[in-house]
């Protein structure tokens, strides 16, 4: 047994901050003891010192936060490299980047080249776990696995499918679409720390053939995620609507097809009604909520209160390339920012669980990652409060966690990501990384 402790600053949670006012637990002076990928205890040194086994390796952090390692809950990979391009809304920017972007990933070396820099991207910005978003190519998504398998973490992703509104060269069918994904799902789910992902692109690039295979999949693969798009923009709204006149909405559409379930995650919810609301908390499906892209494609802000109000399970997402950073830091900067547009206090501690905890229990993988609960997978980030001249200065006069995490959240980006750790080892160093 190999055993390691990482003495620092520890924030986990128990709940829900929103719910609970004891929910989020900290330690002044606390410890992360490892052993065999996993965490065998964390908490207060004073409690722990004496289970460090003699000899273990003690890195001594005192100066830095260590914090479950941050979910991303929605995320194209293929999309790294038009991240930042300019367009005057969603569809504009889907035919005029990124279905030209994807065509590409039809070569395996593009493909295997993208995910290896999208993994390191995401580590250097303290995500050890995302929903993600291929392409229509079956080699993008084991491109994709292979690239996680090689850093051991815990990663879900999908193929995505197409079959019709989108260009030739992008285009699969019903029975191929269902083929690729029942290959894909015997080769990569639960192999390791892979899982994945049903990923039709959205309601109006599959036809209802292969919705129909969607829900064949679904149901033969109980535990397998889904992931899609839903009202994220009203000209897509109004183009579902024209696409499927018989259904009440465009959620109602996924739900049509039985892909409303826990597992389910879907990007954006911004434009749903509390009906729509209402069936996604009934049915355990997960809103991914994605400030950054809302706000660069203009598409809307998303409604807090609403979210609140019906229990609709949310989480964090960057959305990388629509988003426009990989950091979920950022990503808080942006959702405080938009809940404040709304009337909605987003409080810094509730931002840390929706990233960490509130994702994994969403995702029903609460428990494997998101907290530093014995047992559970040792996936953890070190925040660095000293990154910036700015950061610290602000952090040495922090009085309170909610101010101190309020700091990482405003004024934090990668630079603030000291160390990320998947499964008990160091899988990214920013002091290594810069020379």
């Amino acid at each position: 047994m190999t055993q390691s402790a990482f003495r620092a600053k520890l924030l986990t949670f128990t709940g829900d901050p929103a719910q609970s006012p004891d929910a989020a637990v900290f330690h002044e002076d606390g410890v992360v003891i490892v052993e065999d990928g996993r965490v065998a205890a964390s908490g207060a040194w004073s409690a722990l010192k004496d289970r460090v086994s003699e000899g273990a390796s003690v890195q001594d952090l005192r100066d830095k936060l260590i914090v479950p390692g941050f979910i991303d809950t929605h995320i194209h990979y293929p999309q790294t490299d038009m991240i930042a391009s300019p367009a005057p809304g969603l569809l504009p920017w889907l035919e005029t980047y990124t279905f030209p972007t994807e065509r590409g990933f039809a070569d395996e070396a593009v493909a295997a080249d993208t995910a290896r820099f999208f993994v390191d991207e995401l580590l250097a910005s303290g995500t050890t776990t995302a929903l993600v978003y291929c392409t229509v190519h079956k080699q993008s998504a084991d491109a994709l696995f292979t690239a996680s398998e090689a850093k051991n973490l815990r990663m879900v992703a999908g193929k995505v499918l197409m079959d019709r509104h989108c260009p030739e060269f992008l285009r699969d069918t019903p029975q191929t679409g269902y083929d690729d994904s029942a290959e894909l799902i015997a080769r990569w789910h639960n192999n390791g720390r892979q899982m994945y992902a049903l990923t039709p692109r959205f309601a109006p690039t599959s036809t209802e053939a292969q919705l129909e295979a969607c829900e064949a999949l679904a149901k033969a693969h109980g535990d397998i995620f889904i992931q899609s798009h839903v009202a994220e923009n009203l000209d897509e709204v109004a183009w579902v609507k024209s696409l499927f006149p018989r259904q009440r909405s465009y959620l109602d559409v996924y739900d049509h097809y039985s892909l409303l379930r826990r597992r389910a995650v879907y990007g954006h919810c911004i434009w749903l009604d509390d009906e729509d609301r209402r069936r996604m908390a009934e049915t355990g499906a997960v809103a991914a909520h994605c400030p950054t892209s809302n706000l660069f494609l203009g598409s809307g802000l998303f409604d807090f209160d609403k979210a609140q109000e019906t229990q609709m399970p949310v989480t964090l997402a960057t959305d990388v390339g629509g988003g426009t950073s990989f950091s979920m830091l950022q990503t808080m900067n942006e959702a405080h920012k938009v809940a404040r547009m709304g009337g909605h206090h987003l409080t810094a501690t509730r931002m840390f669980w929706l990233a960490t905890a509130g994702a994994a229990q969403a995702l029903d993988l609460a428990d494997k990652i998101g907290t530093l609960a014995p047992q559970s997978e040792a996936d953890f980030v070190v925040l660095d409060p000293k990154a910036t001249p700015l950061l610290a200065r602000r952090t040495a006069r922090a009085d309170s966690l909610e101010e101190l995490l309020f700091a990482f959240a405003l004024l934090g980006d990668d630079r603030a990501i000291y160390e990320t750790y998947a499964a008990g080892a160091r899988v990214h160093s920013r002091e290594q990384a810069r020379r």
